[in-house]
C-alpha cells in the first residue's frame, strides 16, 4: 500500500457522500429493491446467480428491526415475482440481536416463513467474534426444524475448524469466506498466508463431508485449490458454488461461469450504502486513485 493509498483509506470518512457514491457504485446496487431487481436480472442473463443483502447492521431501534424485516419479505416476493435466481442473505445484528435476541429470532422467523412459502432460501451472514457462537446456535435451531436456511463461517477464526465439524455433522449449506472484521491474534489468524491455508482446509473438509459449499473468494490460489478439490473428488456442480462480490475479480467470474461452475454474485442495497462502501473501499485501497480522480473532477 502506497502513502497515498493509506492517507486516502484513513480519511474516507471524511469524503462528501456524492463521491463516495461514484467511486463505490460498483459494490453496491442502489438503495433501492428495485434497483436490486434490476441489476440481479442482468447478473441472471450473464449466467450467475445472485444473493440480495439489505444493507444495514447492529440496530438498536426495534422500529428499525421491523423495517428490516418487512424489506427482506419485499425482496423475497419480488424475486419470486420476477422470477430472478437468487435467494437472501440476512446479518442478525440487523435485526437487533445485540439488543434483543428474543425480537431478533422473531423477526428471523418471519424472514423464515416468507423465504420457505415462496421455495426459497436464507443465508445468515457471519459477523464479528462477538455474536458467532449466538449465530450458529440460532442456525441450528432453524436448521433442525427443517427450515431453509444456510450459515458463513470465517477461515482466520480459530474456533472454525471446530465449527465446520458442527456444520458438517448436519450435513449443512455452508459459506465459507476468509474473515473482514479486525480480531485480536488469540481470536484470529493473523498471518495472509496461514488464512489462506485455513480457509483451503475448511473448504476441502465440508466437500469431503457432504456439505453444499459457497466458496466465497476471489483469490485465484484459492479458486484453484478448490477447483482440484472439486475434481479429486468427483463433485457435479450441483454440490457447490463460488460467490463473489459485486464490482470484484469480474474476470474470474465470467471464466469460472464460462467453465460451467455456478457462481453467485453479492448483492447489496440499501439506505445504509454509505457505510458498506466506505468499509469496501478501505478493504480495497488499490482504488485509491479514483477516489482522488473524483474528489479533483468534483465526482464528474
Amino acid at each position: 500500500m502506497t502513502l497515498l493509498d493509506r492517507l486516502v483509506v484513513r480519511t474516507l470518512p471524511l469524503v462528501p457522500k456524492p463521491i463516495v457514491r461514484k467511486v463505490a457504485s460498483r459494490y453496491v446496487a442502489g438503495e433501492t429493491l428495485e434497483e436490486a431487481v434490476s441489476l440481479v436480472r442482468r447478473l441472471n442473463a450473464e449466467g450467475c446467480l445472485a444473493t440480495l443483502d439489505v444493507l444495514g447492521e447492529d440496530t438498536e431501534r426495534p422500529q428499525d428491526a421491523d423495517r428490516t424485516v418487512a424489506e427482506y419479505a419485499r425482496a423475497l416476493d419480488a424475486i419470486a415475482r420476477e422470477r430472478l435466481d437468487a435467494n437472501i442473505s440476512v446479518k442478525l445484528t440487523a435485526l437487533a440481536l445485540k439488543r434483543d435476541p428474543a425480537r431478533c429470532r422473531a423477526g428471523f422467523a418471519r424472514i423464515v416463513a416468507a423465504a420457505r412459502g415462496h421455495g426459497n432460501f436464507v443465508r445468515i451472514d457471519m459477523e464479528d467474534s462477538t455474536v458467532t457462537e449466538e449465530t450458529i446456535r440460532i442456525f441450528e435451531e432453524f436448521h433442525g426444524r427443517g427450515e431453509p436456511v444456510g450459515l458463513v463461517l470465517q477461515a482466520y477464526l480459530r474456533r472454525t475448524a471446530r465449527d465446520a465439524a458442527r456444520a458438517a455433522s448436519l450435513r449443512a449449506n455452508v459459506r465459507v469466506c476468509k474473515g473482514i472484521y479486525v480480531e485480536p491474534p488469540e481470536i484470529a489468524y493473523q498471518d495472509r498466508g496461514e488464512i489462506r491455508e485455513r480457509y483451503a482446509e475448511s473448504v476441502e473438509r465440508l466437500l469431503q463431508d457432504g456439505c453444499y459449499v459457497g466458496i466465497a473468494t476471489h483469490d485465484p490460489p484459492l479458486v484453484e485449490r478448490a477447483l482440484a478439490a472439486v475434481a479429486r473428488l468427483h463433485l457435479t456442480p450441483d454440490r457447490y458454488e463460488f460467490q463473489m462480490l459485486l464490482g470484484v475479480a469480474s474476470d474470474l467470474r465470467r471464466r469460472l461461469v464460462s467453465a460451467g461452475h455456478r457462481l453467485r454474485v453479492y448483492v447489496p442495497y440499501g439506505e445504509a450504502w454509505h457505510a458498506y462502501s466506505v468499509r469496501r473501499l478501505q478493504e480495497n485501497p488499490a482504488i485509491a486513485g479514483h477516489v482522488v480522480k473524483a474528489l479533483l473532477t468534483g465526482g464528474r
